[in-house]
């Protein structure tokens, strides 16, 4: 009863990760409890997911990566990768290999955010299609990952899992030999060849697209309109429409995102955004009147003051499953949402109403002065050319030096990688060169509540039997088992998990797996858990098993089937050169 329960509620739990509609630490803490409460997990158990190695370094990890981006050291960078040629190909070969070589040391989407918006940019200024260059440096981003401890958080759990068997942890660098030569490969393939196999499809990220001038519209407030003394709160329930003002004009002067408890006076210049139906059904109903000819709102005061500017929403965004509305985003952050476009879809009107996702891209309108600090609060990234500013030499060398440190005393076994990266993480913070309040916010918190769950109930998939069933059926496909077909057959299934749901859970489950299997066979489980994490990372099929992928999806353009184009060759790849890989480095 205990493994069909366990299996029952893994079974629910892999449909609401594929769902979406529950957030994915949500549906991990749901299958926590359910355990618990059915007494297979003790119940003072529950939370020992969150004192885990693994959980505390990915966190460690996170504050580093947000530390180095304020170090300066990636503004640097971006500076002189601007300055690439005209040529594609060699702009997606820079970029991709410069991308790889980041995640290889710290957070996969840090290192694909910083330098998207370059990519980005020097795709417009070319004239080049973003889709070409967008998925080649998000996939780099995942290769990248493959080579060290720190790359990615399936490393460090199968690292944790290796030490439970073998009684110590993989290293830092051992995951380099077969990590670096799959990398090299999977870059080579997709700069040189994959590239081309992607829709030449213009961006959905442009001002342009969004054609958002063609809805707004300016109207004067007259001395017989119903508008008159009532607020902008007001001004939808009398004019018996949907309607967002942008702005408004009173003697000469912009009011930048007016506030609900304005009220409108006579004479005024309301800045609407409205498409024709909407502006007929409030005209009619208010007695506001067209002002016709050129944009008044060109020429008021303080208008050369607000400008646009595009924002992707990252994965750890308080955006995510919220609408403009909920958030009061205009009083909190002062700033006006004018259109969203996400998956080749644009939303103009009830943008108010629609509940934002991991990867949309925001069209915005502020301020100068804050909107680049409205959209760094939404923890969104910004698509235009970033302000990007050159940090201090000295925090520079600074946080190289603390960063060189951490990972030298892991690799010479002074420390255990959770302590050497936290007390970086620290240094970081008592330095200056992170701001304390970013200490915090840097960290993916959902991300840290799915391995926290997820550890315990991966520990009651294997204590309550379940794991073993799985071993054996996967042993009883034939008379004859080489282990070459086994880590093939255990890295396909690993694969099409992990382009279905997180990579980190993908690896809870499948290590128990792995071990059992090599122990039924007598031999070494380092193979086994080195092809699960080589296998996780290979989330190539979907824009939803990596947030690398999903990040890009909205500003290349992407469709669902758009993955499969570069990604199945990069999946099969991986599989028929992983395993003798293994079998070389980590022979049974």
């Amino acid at each position: 009863m205990e493994q069909i329960l366990v299996f029952l509620t893994l079974g629910i739990a892999l449909a609401l990760f594929v769902w979406e509609k529950l957030r994915y630490d949500i549906v991990a803490l749901l299958a926590l409890f359910v355990l618990v409460i059915a007494g297979i997990i003790p119940a003072e158990d529950a939370f020992t997911g969150f004192s885990h190695p693994a959980v505390i370094t990915v966190a460690a990890v996170l504050v580093i990566s947000q530390a180095l981006q304020h170090s300066g050291l990636i503004d640097v960078v971006g500076r002189l990768l601007a300055k690439l040629g005209t040529n594609l190909m060699l702009q997606i070969v820079v970029l991709s290999f410069i991308v790889a070589i980041a995640s290889a040391f710290m957070n996969n989407i840090g290192a694909l955010a910083i330098l998207m918006p370059v990519a980005l940019h020097m795709a417009r200024k070319n004239g080049n299609p973003p889709s070409f260059i967008l998925m080649p440096i998000a996939f780099a981003s995942i290769l990248g990952g493959m080579i060290t401890l720190i790359g990615t958080p399936p490393n460090i759990i199968i690292a944790t899992f290796r030490a439970d068997v073998a009684g110590e942890r993989f290293g830092m660098f051992d995951f380099a030999p077969v990590g670096i030569s799959l990398a090299l490969v999977g870059l080579a393939f997709i700069t040189l060849l994959g590239w081309k196999l992607l829709p030449q499809r213009k961006t959905q990220t442009s001002a342009n697209l969004f054609h958002i001038e063609n809805y707004i519209t300016e109207v004067r407030v007259t001395e017989e309109s119903r508008l008159n003394g009532r607020t902008i709160a007001e001004m939808n329930k009398v004019a018996d429409t949907e309607i967002l003002a942008l702005g408004l004009i009173r003697k000469g002067v912009r009011i930048h995102a007016p506030s609900p408890s304005e009220e409108i006076k006579p004479n005024d210049i309301l800045i609407l955004e409205a498409d024709t139906d909407d502006l007929m059904v409030f005209i009619d109903n208010t007695g506001a009147r067209l002002t016709g000819g050129k944009p008044i709102r060109e020429e008021a005061k303080g208008s050369d003051e607000i400008h646009t500017a595009e924002a992707i929403v990252m994965a750890d965004s308080p955006l995510i499953g919220q609408t403009a509305a909920s958030l009061n985003m205009r009083n909190r952050y002062r700033i006006n949402l004018l259109a969203v476009a996400r998956r080749e879809k644009q939303f103009w009107q009830r943008i108010g109403k629609t509940h934002f996702k991991i990867g949309d891209v925001l069209l915005l309108q502020g301020r100068t002065v804050n909107i680049n600090d409205a959209i760094t609060a939404m923890q969104c990234l910004p698509l235009a050319q970033r302000g990007l500013t050159i940090g201090k030499p000295r925090n520079i060398l600074f946080a190289l030096s603390i960063f060189v440190v951490a990972i030298s005393t892991v690799v010479l076994g002074v420390l255990p990688v959770q302590i050497a990266f936290t007390i970086a993480a620290i240094a970081m913070v008592l330095s200056g060169i992170l701001p304390l309040g970013e200490m915090y916010t840097s960290i993916d918190w959902p991300v840290i509540v799915l391995l926290a769950a997820m550890i315990p109930v991966g520990v009651a998939f294997e204590t309550s039997g379940s794991a073993d069933m799985v071993t054996n059926q996967i042993l009883s496909m034939g008379d004859r088992h080489p282990t070459w077909l086994l880590l093939g057959i255990m890295m396909i299934i690993t694969i099409m998990l992990s382009n279905v749901i997180n990579n980190a859970a993908t690896v809870v489950l499948m290590a128990p797996i792995g071990i059992n299997i090599a122990r039924e066979l007598g031999v070494s489980a380092d193979p086994f858990l080195m092809a699960i994490a080589v296998a996780a990372s290979c989330a190539f099929l979907t824009p939803i098993g990596h947030q690398s992928n999903t990040l890009v999806m909205g500003p290349g353009g992407y469709k669902f089937s758009d993955y499969w184009k570069m990604g199945l060759p990069v999946t099969i790849a991986m599989v028929l050169l992983g395993v003798p890989l293994i079998m070389y480095f980590w022979p049974p």
